[in-house]
């Protein structure tokens, strides 16, 4: 028993150190850095092939944005089933505890009995000079019938515990090495779809790597002008609670930081770290994905929107932002990028959650 009780406690340990390897991603990429000098070179590309990298890019880093997700997910679960395997070795290794008390108990009872020769109640009735003592006798070895039967059901129960704890914890584990697998597959999806992006920048010349960051700047511009060209932000006047400004506050503050698939700072970001992060911050914990914050968060309006909740983005939730005020979020945008204000109509909303739905709007 002893041996398992080291073994399933080593495993878990074991299990809890190679998430905690996992979860560590790899390292921010910078941005590329363009020369303010043009140098000569092959002829440039046309726009239109600029703009159909742009596309490319956008898809490219929108896929290795749902791989993070995953990623993401996946290490959240393999943290409670860490927590849950640990709970369930501390259970077993009381268990055993208690059944070796219970033994030693149900030793003590046995060697009591053979003490007292066995004898039948008519024996000692004969062999009692008074007949008082023996009826008092009696009811003493009725009690410790009644008490034997009872500790060998809890011996019983006991051992029925420790059996059901070890097939736990057995099916923790076998989870604990699925959401491995899951989190290992994820990794590799972004860090393909990541290098993809970096090779096909890599190719461009300078004097296009700036043409494109402008065409990126063009597209976001047009979406964010047809957004505010639908009178929305004419609608949208709700006050931030308490503890929407503090996440808010939080999030502005990671400015100038970069973008990094897995983070959750206080370096680095990923989408979702950021929001997360902050809403912790203001003493509010909340999912870890973009795509769990729109599954179990309280959906509102866009236009009953307030600073501090967080927009959607794209069909499949990829992409998360905070909402600042004044048609705008702080988000972590991608890898290459750093933490930022942008519209908030810059990009497709799927819709907005409110972290502290149960919290009234405070004062200006």
């Amino acid at each position: 028993m002893g041996t398992g009780r080291r073994g399933l406690m080593a495993t878990a340990v074991a299990v809890v150190c190679a998430v905690t390897v996992l979860a560590a991603p790899g390292t921010a990429f910078a941005n590329p850095t363009p020369s303010p000098t043009p140098s000569a070179g092959p002829a440039l590309a046309p726009a239109k092939d600029l703009e159909a990298v742009r596309k490319k890019l956008d898809r490219l880093y929108r896929a290795a944005g749902r791989a993070t997700d995953e990623y993401n997910a996946a290490d959240e679960k393999a943290d409670k089933q860490s927590a849950e395997v640990v709970e369930l070795a501390k259970k077993i290794v009381k268990g055993q505890e208690k059944l070796r008390k219970l033994k030693d108990r149900a030793g003590a009872a046995a060697a009591a009995q053979y003490r007292g020769g066995g004898l039948p109640p008519e024996a000692h009735l004969v062999l009692s000079d008074d007949p008082q003592d023996f009826l008092d006798g009696a009811g003493r070895v009725r009690e410790g019938h009644h008490a034997t039967k009872g500790l060998l059901g809890e011996l019983t129960r006991t051992q029925e515990d420790l059996e059901q704890y070890a097939k736990d914890a057995s099916a923790q584990l076998k989870k604990l090495e699925a959401g491995r697998k899951a989190k290992a597959a994820a990794q590799k999806k972004i860090e393909k779809q990541i290098a993809q992006a970096e090779k096909l920048e890599s190719e461009l010349q300078k004097e296009e790597q700036e043409r494109l960051a402008e065409l990126e700047k063009e597209a976001a511009d047009r979406a964010q002008t047809a957004w505010l060209g639908s009178g929305i932000l004419q609608e949208i006047n709700g006050k931030a609670s308490e503890q929407g400004k503090k996440a808010v506050k939080y999030a502005t503050a990671q400015i100038g930081k970069p973008y990094q698939w897995g983070a959750e700072g206080p370096e680095t970001y990923d989408c979702s770290g950021l929001t997360s992060q902050a809403w912790i911050s203001a003493g509010r914990g909340i999912p870890r994905t973009s795509q769990e914050q729109w599954k179990r968060l309280r959906h509102v309006d866009i236009q009953d929107m307030r600073p501090g909740d967080l927009v959607i983005y794209f069909d499949d939730a990829s992409h998360v932002g905070m909402y600042i005020g004044d048609g705008a979020i702080v988000h972590a945008p991608r890898p290459g990028r750093s933490v930022t204000i942008a519209g908030a109509g810059t990009m497709p909303i799927l819709g907005v959650v409110r972290p502290d739905a149960d919290t009234d709007a405070g004062a200006d």
